[in-house]
């Protein structure tokens, strides 16, 4: 239980500053957000707003954690925040690419499941 607590708020960390980062070259009319679900452990990163009169609404980032390891659901960002996962600790086999499909994932260098 202590590790799914430290990935809690690992990934909390990590889209807080992302967030700050993506806030800072946004417009006034557009703020991203974090969305935290700490009890079902789902988080997101999303964008709101307007661009002129275009509404922008987007999920730029999902993650889960499922049975002890951090599942990224959706990765838009060009920012790699699986990798900052490696940086700060995780082990590659506590990290899933749920974008992948399971027969893909074990191509990849992180866990199948």
């Amino acid at each position: 239980m202590a590790k799914v607590e430290m990935y809690r708020k690992l990934i909390q960390e990590i889209l807080i500053e992302y967030c700050q980062l993506l806030e800072d070259g946004s417009d006034e009319q557009t703020e991203v957000q974090t969305v935290f679900d700490t009890e079902r452990d789902h988080y997101q990163l999303v964008h709101v707003g307007f661009h002129g009169k275009q509404r922008q609404y987007g999920c730029l980032f999902h993650a889960d954690i499922k049975n002890g390891k951090i599942w990224i659901q959706h990765d838009s960002t060009d920012l790699g925040i699986g990798d900052q996962f490696l940086a700060r600790g995780v082990p590659k086999d506590d990290i899933v690419l749920g974008y992948y499909t399971p027969a893909m994932r074990k191509f990849s260098e992180f866990a199948v499941a």
